[in-house]
């Protein structure tokens, strides 16, 4: 193993071999391997080579983020500068990490903002909504055969991004004040209400110049997208009333039939048309890079607990590991959406493949912060073959001996942002200082410690 120094950061970066230890290597490693590093030491690495794939990794035109970065070169589709909106939301804020980790300066991190911004003034958007995938020109790159027009929930995750930025900088100088003002802009032009489709009870996730709705999916049911809702009650411009909420997302509290899996409660219905008990990991993610569930309640969930509950029932199954899978354990757990054998698969207890996805843990660090710190510690110190520029690779299999040098957007940018929370709690700080989210959470009926009861 070689141990090199992170630049501008007190921090060491575990940089290994080629191929996954077996059982003799790893009986041989001294001790002193397993605890030289300590756990600050381990989060600043994985949170500076996460943090470098929206920096160093960032598509140069735009600097906004790739989908994705194949070490391999391989690309079975689209070439490696598709730009993604949803992981470029995720970005923003890993860059925001960047600099309050030494690993950028300020002055850095808002140049690369401006050229963001400006990029995303001039991009295609669809009754305000952008595209799921964009072209370096600005230009919608279709996702699927219809779907080449607005994605409500990929533009929801980069306005989380955008407005965090915005709180960061909003008191700075005028230069800050510039690009805080410019994306209040961007923010207000994000026609919410156009989506419920004619003023229907729910949100749509798709709309299309050509092809309208017929994508047609209402986004109803626990999910990844809780995020949407809240900003689209939030909004200034363009906001959705309070039964958008309650009978589209909520299903008029059909969401809070919840079971119990593990010992845990669930506290919402994961799947609306079948039995699972619950989704992936990344579900427990994506909303919550800016939302803080601490304290945060509606009339339906606590969703800490709904949080933390999810993250201990993908540990309780590892370590049950019903299927038998080889390294499944306290060491290595965390199932999520993910590269699998045979591409991208959705990774969950009841759809369960072999494959680790690495984000699944270590994005759940404050929920689970023991749990996630044993999987970051065992994957820097004893298979430190799955590390590579970016940070964890995206997935791996012990069972079947797979992993690819490969890293997926939407996967590396929650895990820097997520520690982050766990460790300073600034992009929840951020976002929930926002006074539009927090018209928008209190129309919504939310209880935060954010929120001030004045009214």
């Amino acid at each position: 193993m070689r141990l090199v120094l992170i630049p501008l950061a007190v921090a060491s970066m575990l940089i290994g071999c080629n191929g996954h230890k077996t059982e003799k290597e790893k009986e041989s490693r001294t001790s002193k391997d397993t605890i030289a590093y300590t756990d600050e030491e381990l989060m600043d690495s994985v949170q500076y080579q996460t943090f470098e794939y929206f920096w160093d990794g960032a598509e140069p035109i735009s600097g906004l983020a790739r989908e994705r970065l194949h070490m391999d070169n391989v690309y079975p589709s689209h070439d490696k500068d598709i730009i993604t909106t949803g992981g470029s939301g995720f970005g923003l804020m890993a860059i925001l990490v960047g600099v309050e980790r030494k690993f950028i300066s300020r002055e850095q991190a808002l140049e690369r903002y401006e050229k963001i911004v400006d990029f995303l003034e001039k991009a295609d958007r669809f009754h305000g909504a952008w595209p799921h995938w964009m072209e370096p020109t600005g230009k919608v790159s279709p996702f699927s055969p219809k779907d080449n027009g607005g994605d409500l929930v990929e533009t929801a995750f980069l306005v989380q991004g955008l407005l965090a930025v915005k709180e960061y900088f909003k008191d700075g100088n005028e230069r800050e004040q510039v690009l805080a003002k410019k994306i209040q802009e961007l923010w207000e032009g994000v026609e919410w209400d156009w989506y419920t489709k004619g003023g229907q009870d729910v949100l749509y996730w798709h709309w299309s110049p050509e092809y309208q709705w017929e994508m047609n999916f209402p986004v109803g049911g626990y999910n990844e997208c809780l995020i949407m809702y809240v900003l689209a009650a939030s909004s200034p411009t363009h906001p959705i009333k309070k039964s958008v909420y309650e009978k589209g997302w909520a299903l008029d509290g059909e969401i809070a039939k919840d079971t119990v899996y593990y010992g845990l409660k669930t506290e919402l219905n994961h799947y609306e048309h079948d039995k699972a008990p619950v989704g992936p990991l990344f579900w427990a993610h994506y909303s919550y890079l800016g939302l803080d569930p601490k304290g945060l309640t509606d009339q339906y969930a606590d969703y800490w607990k709904l949080n933390v509950n999810h993250a201990m029932i993908h540990y309780k199954y590892a370590l049950d590991n019903p299927k038998g899978y080889k390294g499944y354990g306290k060491d290595s757990w965390g199932l999520t959406s993910s590269y699998s054998m045979k591409g991208y698969a959705g990774h969950r207890p009841g759809e369960d493949l072999g494959v680790i996805s690495p984000t699944a843990a270590l994005s759940s660090m404050p929920y689970t912060p023991e749990e996630s710190k044993q999987f970051l510690r065992h994957l820097y110190t004893q298979q430190d073959s799955l590390i590579g520029k970016y940070g964890p690779y995206d997935a791996f299999s012990e069972q079947n001996h797979w992993y690819l040098p490969r890293y997926l957007a939407i996967d590396q940018g929650p895990i820097p942002v997520m520690i982050e929370n766990y460790r300073s709690g600034l992009l929840w700080k951020l976002f929930m200082a926002n006074t539009d989210v927090q018209n928008g959470l209190k129309k919504l009926g939310f209880q935060s410690p954010f929120l001030k009861n004045d009214d």
